[in-house]
């Protein structure tokens, strides 16, 4: 049926499938005899063994998703693949979802890709309007499809920064529609940034007839992000939405799924791929769902909703405790933040230290971040980075209730912030009682130290 399997399969029945599906390439055939400069011969064993024999990658070389006569099977893999992630993509909430493909590179190079698509459809565009959310791998993919990002800054609402529809709406205006590229949109992000306005962006994308790209990167895995994606679709415009396949089915890094809502317009960026490409990103998202079952996938976005509700009373507890406060960031259903006001008062550098502390103690993926930072990415200057906003009113520290995390990873993260806050605390007060006494001494007491 190309759908998910409700309950997941045991290890030795999916060995057994890909076993069959390997025995259907030319390169296992018992008498080939192969004289092309391309032949699935693998040297070692142990590399043949890890990619269960399936050698020849998938498609042809002028389109991704087209069926290689020598390697059925690894075809009939590739096929299976998307036919599985349009079921999880539709059971995680984008109901209307047509079409989509895996892909082996990761979201940065899968949006380029859309947007080199785009290019053909739309020669004279230069521009692509981008909300700013201060993550580098999004905002070097237009850089890298040779367009120019135009900035949208974020509006602070309350302790959240939202999409300025408004100032949207003047650049596409002001720049005419006809010079822009598409719209570049975000749904999952680090708080205190929320998911984009994707229905009113989606809106005005279908007034002006400008196409709407959406970075989902780790969206599939909250209802909130695949909702608003539904909810943009049935109201205006959105061409296609990307995902990681790391960030939201536990594989390794290298694949990412291109969806979307037209099916035409979705084979036309599996045309764009040049070449052949790698099996080895849909393979391992294939076992995985076929391993977990669409019951399995349910669980953990279950259990990650519960662990989000979790981490953010408890983190609540912990800033109270330390006169600190969460803040309060509603519409972002997977990160949190915590506000580092008090060592930022202190000491600037106490701030970054708190992040030193925590990755030394194993604590991973938690971001401080400090006020003021400035950074530079392909020429344009960010202020503020890494807080989405060019003044941002405090310090803060990020962590996010992933999927895969579990209450034991609370409540260490949790202990161990708590030892890591007490001890910069403690740092940061010896150090302002040292700048107090270096302060009030006379210029010979100055000399004499």
């Amino acid at each position: 049926k190309g759908k998910c399997p409700e309950d997941g399969w045991d290890e030795s029945t999916i060995e057994l499938f890909l076993h069959e599906l390997a025995i259907m390439d030319s390169n296992n055939f018992l008498g080939n005899c192969g004289v092309g400069e391309r032949e699935g011969r693998v040297a070692s064993g142990l590399v043949a063994r890890r990619h269960y024999r399936l050698i020849h990658g998938i498609g042809r070389s002028g389109d991704i998703s087209a069926v290689q006569p020598k390697a059925a099977g690894s075809s009939l893999l590739n096929k299976l693949t998307n036919s599985v992630v349009l079921d999880i993509i539709k059971l995680a909430g984008v109901r209307t979802v047509t079409n989509c493909f895996v892909v082996p590179m990761a979201t940065g190079m899968s949006l380029t890709l859309c947007f080199l698509t785009l290019r053909h459809k739309r020669p004279k565009a230069k521009y692509i309007i981008w909300p700013r959310i201060d993550q580098k791998s999004c905002f070097k993919s237009m850089i890298t499809a040779g367009f120019e990002p135009v900035v949208i800054e974020n509006v602070l609402e309350g302790d959240e920064l939202r999409t300025d529809i408004e100032a949207v709406e003047t650049k596409i205006k002001a720049l005419g529609a006809e010079n822009i590229l598409c719209v570049h949109s975000t749904t999952s992000c680090f708080a205190p940034r929320v998911p984009d306005r994707l229905e009113e962006l989606a809106v005005i994308c279908a007034n002006y007839d400008i196409p709407h790209i959406v970075n989902n990167a780790y969206g599939v895995q909250s209802s909130k992000c695949m909702h608003l994606i539904q909810q943009g679709a049935r109201v205006g415009r959105i061409d296609a939405f990307v995902q990681s396949l790391d960030k939201n089915f536990m594989v390794p890094v290298g694949g990412a799924i291109i969806a979307g809502f037209n099916e035409s317009f979705i084979q036309e960026i599996s045309k764009m791929y040049p070449g052949k490409a790698s099996a080895s990103p849909s393979l391992d998202v294939l076992i995985t769902l076929l391993s977990l079952g669409a019951n399995g996938y349910k669980q953990l976005l279950k259990e990650r909703k519960e662990m989000f509700f979790y981490l953010s009373s408890e983190l609540k507890k912990l800033a109270d405790n330390h006169n600190e406060r969460l803040l309060d960031t509603p519409h972002n259903p997977i990160s949190l933040a915590m506000s580092l006001k008090n060592l930022d008062e202190n000491n600037d550098a106490a701030v970054t230290q708190l992040g030193s502390m925590l990755f030394t103690r194993q604590v991973s993926g938690a971001r401080v971040v400090p006020c003021g930072s400035v950074q530079t990415v392909n020429n344009y200057t960010f202020k503020g980075f890494m807080s989405h906003a060019n003044d941002y009113p405090c310090a803060y520290l990020n962590a996010a209730s992933a999927i895969g995390i579990k209450k034991q990873d609370v409540d260490v993260f949790l202990k161990r912030l708590d030892k890591c806050l007490k001890t910069s605390r403690k740092e940061s007060k010896k150090g302002k009682v040292v700048n107090e006494i270096s302060n009030s001494n006379t210029g010979t007491e100055q000399l004499e130290d």
